[in-house]
Parts: structure tokens; C-alpha cells; sequence
């Protein structure tokens, strides 16, 4: 068995495909076993790879494996914790970043400044696994009775200083709306009332507003047939990149270059109002430069993901 350690959320397993896919291709005749929170099963399935999936919500219980994998491989993080974790199931060898304090002298260094894909494809790397960073493509799930061609907005996030401000996803519902587009709006079934707020404020119908009714399959479903995405850093995003839909992603106060799509993929628009002397932030609503990006400047980039997809399907005609 190869037992591969990834407890996180959905952004987090899609930038992980890559190397999930690398270390398939590496130990073809062996179980491959995801540690990851069972609520993600819908999502693994599409993936597509993975033999099995092993119950695991954080890093404070032992990995329930049977028997001892020959290779464990740490998806998950630096260590120390994730790497005792991993050791504890006594694997025949263990993948991971190089930690003293786990007694872990193998593997290459941590690199704080890295993109989450390459991240993973370096590690394997450095055991001779070739990985592939291009190679985020999702499995189109089957007919879910969701709307296809509608444009998602998803203002929520785990994170609230990730949030663009509510007012102004309001203003861009109204604006799409003007502008043909059916404007749905996704969450979690704890941002059902902020995707509430944003539909009323922006005179949208009650059943526009899909937060906390779509489980992660349907989610992935309704972003594979979507016209477009816009969204914060968050894993709806991930879900367009791997699904290859237009999407606008608004980043702060991360960069980009760590959990952004790839930048040689034009139907995918980054907003990043960057490095600069912001007002420091007081804990409460989104971070300055989330504040920063302003609704022109969205649906500016709107428009070139659209033109985008436009031209792109016209060369395919």
C-alpha cells in the first residue's frame, strides 16, 4: 500500500493532483490510500486514482491503515506533526520535506516562498517521481439536475480576510445580470445568509442562492457546465482550473503566485492589487487588499475571460 497524507480541504487536494497522479503512475500494481477528510470522497472520485479513502480530519489521531504501507508519502505539510503521523504507521519508507525535529534528514528543504503545485511535484521530484504541474484536470461528473451555463459567483470564504466585500459582489450580480448572465451564488451551509444577503441586496431570486444546498459533488458539477467563476482564493476556484471554465479569481492577502491557476492559462483572470504600505488590518472584514480591487477592474476581467472563451471556440469550430 502507498499511504498518502493530504487532511485538508478542497483547494488543497486539487493542487495535490498532480502529484496523487505521479505517485499512480510510479507504484502501479499498489493500493493507493488518501488520508484526507471523508467529506472530500466526492471529489476523490473525480480525481480518479485512488483506491482507497482513510477517514482523517486533522492531524490529532492516529491513521487507522490495517497494515503497513511500504511507502508513505506527506502531502500534507513540514512536519513535525504530519511526519510522526506518517511514521506511526511504521511504512517501509517514507517521502517528505527534510525536518530535523521529526528526525527526518532525507528529502529537500522547505521552501516558504513556492506555488502549492510545485511544491508537491518538487518533492517527488527529489525521489526520482517525475510530476507533471500541468496536470490538474478534473473527471467531469454525471447530470447532477443543476442549471448548466450559469456564471457562479461564490463570495465566501473559510478565511474572512479572503472575502471581497458583500456589497460589492452585489453590485457585480446586478451587473452580469444586465448583462445576460444567470447569476447563481455558491457556499457553504454557514455562508448561506452572507450569499443571502448578496442576492437580495443585488434583487436576485431566492433560488438563486445554492449555498449550503449543493453538496461537493454537485459543486463540482454546477462549476464543470458553468459560463464563468468568480470567486476569492478559495476551492472554488481550484475547481474551475481543474474543469477549465472561465473564471476571475480575486486574491489578497496571498499572492497569487502561491495558489493561483497556472499563468499560461488566459481563460483563468488573476486580480492582485500586490505588495504595497496598506493600512494595517484590524481582524474584522476582508484585508486591505481585498478591499483594494474595485468592481470595474472585475468585470473588466470578466470581459477578457470571455473574450477569451470566444475566440478559443471559434478556432476550435
Amino acid at each position: 500500500m502507498i499511504l498518502v497524507l493530504r487532511a485538508l480541504g478542497v483547494g488543497d487536494l486539487v493542487t495535490a493532483v498532480p502529484a496523487l497522479r505521479a505517485l499512480r503512475a510510479a507504484y502501479p500494481g499498489r493500493e493507493l490510500a488518501l488520508a484526507a477528510p471523508a467529506w472530500l470522497a466526492p471529489l476523490v472520485d473525480l480525481v480518479g486514482g485512488v483506491d482507497r479513502l482513510v477517514d482523517t480530519a486533522g492531524l490529532d489521531r492516529p491513521l487507522r491503515v490495517g497494515s503497513a504501507p511500504q511507502v508513505a508519502v506527506n502531502l500534507h505539510g513540514r512536519g513535525p506533526q504530519s511526519h510522526r503521523l506518517l511514521a506511526a504507521t511504521r511504512p517501509g519508507r517514507l517521502l517528505a520535506f527534510a525536518n530535523l525535529e521529526a528526525g527526518c534528514t532525507d528529502g529537500p528543504r522547505w521552501v516558504a516562498d513556492e506555488h502549492e503545485v510545485d511544491r508537491w511535484c518538487r518533492l517527488l521530484s527529489w525521489y526520482d517521481i517525475p510530476a507533471d504541474r500541468t496536470d490538474l484536470g478534473l473527471r467531469r461528473p454525471g447530470s447532477t439536475g443543476l442549471p448548466t451555463g450559469a456564471t457562479v459567483l461564490h463570495p465566501g470564504s473559510k478565511i474572512p480576510a479572503k472575502r471581497w466585500p458583500a456589497e460589492r459582489f452585489a453590485a457585480l450580480a446586478r451587473a452580469l445580470t444586465d448583462r445576460g448572465h444567470r447569476v447563481l451564488l455558491t457556499g457553504s451551509a454557514d455562508e448561506r445568509t452572507l450569499a443571502a444577503r448578496v442576492a437580495d441586496a443585488a434583487g436576485l431570486p431566492s433560488d438563486s442562492v445554492l449555498a449550503g444546498r449543493t453538496d461537493l459533488g454537485a459543486l463540482a458539477a454546477l462549476v464543470a457546465h458553468a459560463r464563468l467563476v468568480v470567486s476569492g482564493d478559495t476551492g472554488v476556484a481550484h475547481l474551475a482550473t481543474g474543469y477549465g471554465t472561465a473564471s476571475v479569481v480575486l486574491f489578497g492577502p496571498v499572492p497569487p503566485t502561491h495558489w493561483g491557476p497556472p499563468p499560461d492559462r488566459p481563460r483563468h483572470r488573476v486580480l492582485w492589487a500586490g505588495e504595497g504600505d496598506w493600512p494595517r488590518w484590524d481582524g474584522v472584514g476582508s484585508h486591505p487588499t481585498m478591499a483594494a480591487l474595485r468592481l470595474d477592474e472585475v468585470l473588466a476581467a470578466v470581459s477578457e475571460v470571455e473574450r477569451v472563451v470566444r475566440v478559443s471556440g471559434a478556432v476550435a469550430a
